[in-house]
């Protein structure tokens, strides 16, 4: 940026055009910068903003009073790359009302200060097509030269507000600084926006007659998805549905030594039957997935896929592509280990060795499953691989499907985690499944919004990896807060099944591992009989979502305030829709044993009121309709409901 004016400290920011920041299709993105300059003019400042179809835009930014601080917020409409900038310019006409004004007040003579009028007045016509416009600017034009009249006459008809109004549409502007252009990659509206449902679809064969279980198929799991819609959830996350290796096969718990019957993991990727564009013989075939893709998009679904850039011994790239692994000096190939962990059964991809190699062939990958249906794809450990090929794979892979989403699976560093959402990942996963206390949650809370134009969350409940401590008591309220806390502080959650079964057991004392875990073994479910019993979190799930779904204020992550309420056990929270206006306070109890009470203290700007004024809500998870104060008293019971989640109706309901 050169030139008269100062603008700094805009945002977004896309760090000097290395990457985009993020948007989706119809979200509110507001757009600040601290804009000054010497003296006493008056200061302007408007975002210009151009989508993929080259149109520019023009939207006034609004000055916080005596701050300097300028903002607007902009709408994309489209997918694609968008670009904005802050321009800061003198505004000539608001300088003349206060000089005016002033003047005035201090009966100082005018004669000069009107003919100026008059001629900023000349100057909008210039940009006025409309006749009758441009005869109300003229008119006032000529009586502010109106010499026989007095000069509260000469001035009423420049400052009535059909005229304010026409200047401030049709501005004068005085030397123009440009801000630097900056890159806004724009997604559709399910990149923020999501409920995710993780699926074997192999452990839902079933259990045979003598109660063995039966290897599920694509046709198994299909039948499996109006369940899921049934609870709410648009997104059905598979593991890797490729051939399984043979060689070095894990056993039950991750064991060394296996049976016949064993299946090993799914993340053990590759046999004689085919690598990442082929699928597992004993599910099925390409005609089955598609079927099952169909179905899910039938039920307003849509189906995400792993991407495990990993091999089993017996893939068919350790045969084709050597180049492609580390050899170590006694000519093995290295396999995968982070020690004291082996995983013999698998080896990582070398990405120095032929890196257009690698980038062809996973780039045909991604292409080859998309062709399929697939736009989704949940990325195992990125942060293991070089983050240069994350950038490039993803730029190339939306260059030929712009609607293609990537969820960055890292639970790491925090560099690592917000780095990989820079290099284009869609969403992230997080470290929500460790934070349990009122402050670490606050905490991350605002750490999300920090990098809110960067990174997108996704809060998983719960993975096949992940089945941490404050759940293997099993106690159902415990499931259902941590389900509350996940669909309301983020717009994307997700669970993995089984969830809703309080499955808890880990595989010893101090694991995060469950017990016979489904990584290695199938695992069907009984979800009918456990609903029919009442030992089932679906009711609780079902009316989670469809929370969500009624609530725009829920699909937004900018919008979270945290407020105040006086006990650690309780977290109150509120987010709200700029588009509609919707407001939702969310309470929810951290304490799944007992009653928590506390005094809730709204910030009442936050949710578009005045300070004093009594909010009518009504709570979504009981119906009931109350009169609340700016503070209030509120109590939660975890064996009735964890959570408020409060609707704040509007006035003239």
């Amino acid at each position: 940026m050169s030139g008269r004016f100062s603008i700094e400290d805009v945002s977004p920011d896309d760090r000097g055009g290395a990457h985009a920041t993020k948007a989706v299709v119809g979200e509110h993105i507001p757009v600040a910068a601290t804009v000054w300059r010497e003296g006493h003019e008056a200061v302007a400042a408007s975002v210009v903003w151009r989508g993929p179809d080259a149109v520019s835009r023009s939207t006034r930014m609004r000055e916080e009073p005596g701050t300097d601080r300028w903002s607007a917020a902009v709408v994309p409409d489209a997918e694609g790359m968008w670009t904005l900038r802050v321009d800061a310019w003198g505004d000539p006409w608001t300088s003349w009302l206060r000089r005016v004004d002033a003047r005035v007040s201090a009966a100082q003579p005018l004669h000069n200060d009107l003919e100026i009028g008059a001629r900023l007045l000349d100057q909008v016509r210039q940009h006025i097509a409309n006749d009758q416009d441009d005869a109300l600017l003229d008119l006032a034009a000529q009586r502010l030269r109106d010499h026989e009249s007095a000069p509260k006459d000469r001035l009423s008809l420049a400052t009535s507000e059909p005229v304010l109004r026409l200047v401030s549409e049709h501005p004068v502007r005085e030397l123009v600084t440009e801000g630097r252009t900056q890159q806004l990659w724009v997604d559709r509206p399910r990149a923020l926006f999501s409920a995710w449902y993780e699926l074997f679809p192999r452990s839902t064969g079933g259990l045979d007659p003598d109660g063995a279980p039966v290897h599920g198929t694509f046709a198994t799991a299909t039948a499996e998805l109006d369940r899921i819609a049934d609870l709410g959830f648009d997104v059905v996350y598979l593991p890797p549905i490729h051939p399984i290796g043979e060689v070095n096969r894990k056993g039950r718990n991750n064991s060394l030594t296996t049976e016949p019957e064993d299946v090993g993991s799914p993340w053990a990727i590759g046999s004689a039957a085919g690598g990442h564009d082929a699928v597992h013989p004993e599910l099925g075939d390409l005609a089955g997935f598609d079927a099952f893709v169909g179905r899910a998009r039938a039920l307003g679904m849509e189906v995400a896929l792993d991407l495990a850039l990993q091999c089993a011994p017996d893939h068919p790239w350790l045969r084709e592509h050597p180049e492609w692994f580390s050899t170590l000096p006694d000519g093995t190939i290295a396999h995968a280990e982070n020690p004291p962990k082996q995983y013999q059964d698998i080896h990582p991809l070398n990405f120095d060795n032929d890196r257009d190699g690698l980038h062809a062939e996973i780039l045909r990958i991604v292409l080859h499953w998309a062709a399929h249906g697939v736009r989704i794809f949940r990325v195992d450990n990125p942060h293991t691989k070089p983050p240069d090929f994350w950038h490039r794979l993803i730029v190339a892979a939306k260059e030929r499907h712009p609607d293609l989403l990537f969820l960055a699976e890292a639970f790491t560093r925090p560099a690592r985690l917000w780095g990989l959402a820079r290099l284009g990942f869609s969403q992230s996963y997080t470290y929500f499944t460790w934070r349990t206390s009122k402050e670490e949650l606050t905490r991350f809370g605002r750490e999300l919004l920090e990098h809110q134009d960067e990174a997108r969350p996704n809060l998983f409940v719960n993975t096949p990896d992940i089945l941490h401590e404050s759940l293997q008591d099993g106690v159902p309220a415990m499931f259902a807060l941590r389900a509350a806390l996940a669909a309301t502080l983020s717009p994307s959650w997700g669970m993995y099944a089984g969830y809703e079964l309080y499955e808890h057991e880990p595989v010893r004392p101090g694991s995060e591992e469950y017990l016979d875990s489904e990584k290695y073994q199938l695992r069907p479910r009984d979800f009918a009989g456990a609903a029919a019993a009442g030992r089932s979190l679906e009711p609780w799930l079902r009316r989670l979502n469809e929370i969500r779904r009624r609530h725009p204020a829920l699909q937004q992550l900018r919008t979270l305030h945290f407020h105040h309420i006086d006990n650690d056990s309780l977290i109150a929270y509120s987010k709200t829709d700029p588009a509609t206006g919707d407001a939702v306070v969310c309470v929810v109890n951290l304490e799944p044993h007992r009653p928590q009470e506390g005094t809730l203290r709204l910030d009442p700007a936050v949710l578009g009121r005045e300070p004093g004024e009594r909010l009518a809500v009504r709570d979504e998870v009981s119906g009931r309709r109350w009169e609340w104060d700016q503070s209030t008293r509120v109590r939660l019971e975890p064996w009735h409901a964890v959570a408020h989640i409060v609707a704040v109706e509007d006035r003239h309901e």
